[in-house]
């Protein structure tokens, strides 16, 4: 084998190696003597077959073979022979050429091909000690705490039958038959269905039509599908409901008693505070924590300069995009709308995904230097929480991971990223500023007013991908 660089730009690669006739023959030679010990030709007996009757049989196809093991082998072996790293798979080119193939595969010529790869950067990393960050924290109070509660009840409203007539917020329980053309539809009649007055549930003209209705009072309502339903025999059409109003009820928010807090799974008024007080704190550090690594992202991202992969950057580019394209079709929205044009949108998500692979480039080299590793025990642990957010479904999901090592990859490649993000900010020099809650809630990249979004279900949203960033009123995962 003789390899030689043909090219070398920035992080580009392209070697040519060559590989001898008189290699390809003797590999060529080895998978015959192979082959004769097992070949089953008629008119020879087992193991009697001559080499040379086999590669007369056998010799392109076999030499096909020796050709693609010898690609591969030496391609490797090429690629080990220098200090660097691929970026990802390398590309090989083999010659196109009939008259060329057929002169390698009879032995009469040398065969040569091209390595194409990109190399990772060598990277410096920074005095991460140089780092200074402030961690935004927002104090608990009990007015806090006292907000919270209120917003508990009044996510979990009470109806009391009235006998007014229906109004915007009232609940409604109604028999009803739908027809069109004066036939009854697949799926279009139903008994004691719940309908909030004013949610947008059914379909237009339906809920505008029972406005002002009272118990027992029976209504026909027209109301048409919209042009987009998913039922495309119903899409467009307008329908004739004979509806039955069975009960009207009004809203009412219910006090904060023992009845309440133990209908939410907690024996008193106390408990239930205590296990508020314990989610907003833990939501409020989650954003804490979320605010100081994107901090932290930010400063790694500024601090660094090196040649990304160009491969690596079209790549993440090409996952964004997508996802971008998709969300505005899915909404029939354009980039003008969005306040942006086309080019500009592409500009600007291009420079999203450089700055992706930078940081990953960058917290993988960190990982590396430092023996960061995640263990099975934390994969598993991660693989639990997932599961259960699947209620009644644990074991297929649970299952389903297990036999696809890529997903668990996925799970493990955010530990690894937050355990690395730790030891950085154990170097660097880290202040506590007081904010308001809006302020720690607040999105840098929103331009609309926030209000206090402190979490009563304590959900913590991470921020996996390196520093995700959101323009354009897009969210990419």
């Amino acid at each position: 084998m003789n390899v030689t660089e043909a090219n070398a730009e920035g992080l580009r690669r392209k070697l040519k190696v060559v590989i001898g006739a008189e290699e390809l023959e003797r590999r060529l030679s080895a998978r015959l003597d192979e082959l004769k010990e097992r070949a089953r030709l008629k008119g020879f007996r087992p193991g009697r077959v001559p080499k040379e009757h086999l590669r007369k049989v056998y010799g392109r196809s076999v030499m096909a073979e020796v050709v693609q093991q010898a690609v591969a082998e030496t391609s490797r072996e090429a690629i080990s022979q220098r200090d660097e790293r691929p970026a990802f798979q390398p590309t090989v080119a083999l010659p196109e050429d009939e008259a060329e193939i057929d002169k390698i595969f009879s032995g009469a010529s040398d065969l040569a091909y091209t390595l194409s790869f990109e190399v990772m950067p060598k990277i410096e990393t920074m005095d991460f000690g140089k780092i200074a960050l402030e961690k935004p924290v927002a104090a608990l109070t009990d007015e806090d705490i006292d907000k919270a509660l209120d917003r508990i009840r009044a996510a979990n409203l009470r109806y009391k039958p009235k006998d007014g007539k229906a109004e915007k917020g009232d609940r409604l329980i109604i028999d009803f038959v739908g027809k069109i053309d004066g036939e009854a539809f697949p799926g279009g009649s139903t008994e004691d269905a719940p309908i909030l007055l004013g949610s947008g549930n059914f379909i237009p003209g339906f809920e505008e039509g029972l406005m002002g209705a009272k118990s027992h009072e029976e209504r026909e309502v027209e109301a048409t599908f919209p042009a987009n339903y998913q039922e495309a025999g119903l899409a467009g059409k307008t329908a004739r409901f004979e509806v039955k109003v069975k009960e009207v009820a009004s809203p009412e928010t219910p006090p904060l008693d023992e009845e309440f807090a133990k209908g939410l799974g907690v024996e008193s008024v106390d408990a239930l505070r205590d296990t508020v007080k314990k989610r907003l704190e833990q939501d409020r550090a989650g954003a804490s924590r979320l605010k100081l690594k994107r901090a932290l992202l930010d400063a790694l991202n500024e601090g660094h300069a090196f040649e990304l992969p160009p491969t690596l950057v079209d790549n993440e580019f090409q996952a964004i995009w997508h996802q971008v394209t998709g969300d505005l079709e899915r909404t029939k929205r354009s980039f003008a709308d969005e306040g942006t044009t086309e080019e500009k949108a592409q500009q600007d998500y291009r420079d999203i995904a450089a700055r992706r692979v930078r940081l990953g480039l960058i917290l993988s080299e960190v990982g590396t230097r430092n023996q960061i590793t995640v263990s099975d025990d934390e994969v598993s642990r991660a693989l639990l929480e997932r599961v259960r957010q699947f209620p009644g479904q644990e074991r297929k999901v649970y299952d389903y991971y297990r036999n696809n090592p890529e997903l668990l990859a996925e799970l493990r490649a955010p530990i690894f990223e937050d355990k690395v993000i730790d030891y950085i900010l154990e170097l660097a020099k880290i202040t506590e500023k007081l904010v308001s809650a809006e302020d720690l809630y607040a999105d840098p990249d929103e331009d609309h007013d926030h209000h206090d979004h402190d979490h009563d279900h304590g959900d913590h949203h991470h921020d996996h991908d390196h520093g995700h960033d959101h323009r354009h009123g897009h969210k990419h995962a």
